[in-house]
């Protein structure tokens, strides 16, 4: 089979893209408006950048309307959020966190996600989150126009929480433990408890 993504639709590239670019981290990001009323919602176009200085990145994308998402509004206005990282039992609530809500409503309050204030940034982090990054906003790049279209947010990394329940005994974290939930194609998503090991060459 031969796609040409020149001709395709971006609702079908889409599609194509998160059904072979897997699994996916995701971010479940935590926003505040300048009014003070908080936002949560997952995304899968997320990653490190680089640890010098330490950077990740997310991707909100418009809604079908072309608009921006709350997320993405709220980080233009408040240039901070926190990245929180979803184990497997917490996947369920992060999943309802995606459903679209009137403009300023809080998934927080919705689904009933125990929030903790953040450390160094204004807006809350999900208390039950594993690991949780606080970040400044570095810039947005923006892609395309209209539905779909992205939002490329980097933030410089702050503060990092990690749950002291999720450490190995030397210190450092255990995929295991911390059973982070990764997305595929559709509506399946996978955990980092499937390990294999392989030697790097030196």
């Amino acid at each position: 089979m031969l796609l040409d993504f020149t001709t395709t639709s971006p609702r079908d590239a889409y599609l194509w893209m998160i059904s072979t670019i897997m699994p996916r981290p995701i971010a479940w990001v935590s926003t505040i408006s300048v009014d003070g009323r908080t936002n949560l919602a997952p995304y899968s176009f997320f990653q490190g950048v680089c640890a010098n200085p330490p950077t990740l990145m997310f991707v909100p994308v418009n809604n079908r309307q072309g608009e921006k998402k709350d997320t993405i509004r709220n980080i233009e206005a408040v240039p901070e959020f926190v990245v929180n990282l979803v184990s497997h039992d917490l996947g369920l609530q992060m999943s309802q966190t995606a459903a679209l809500l009137p403009h300023g409503d809080s998934e927080f309050e919705k689904f009933g996600i125990a929030s903790t204030p953040a450390t160094t940034v204004r807006p809350p982090r999900v208390a039950a989150a594993p690991v949780s990054f606080e970040c400044s906003l570095d810039r947005i790049v923006h892609f395309g126009a209209g539905p779909l279209a992205a939002n490329v947010v980097f933030g410089r990394i702050l503060t990092v929480h990690v749950a002291d329940a999720m450490l190995s005994p030397d210190g450092k974290p255990d995929p295991i433990k911390l059973d982070l939930i990764g997305r595929m194609g559709g509506e399946e998503y996978t955990t980092t408890r499937d390990l294999f090991t392989m030697e790097r060459p030196d």
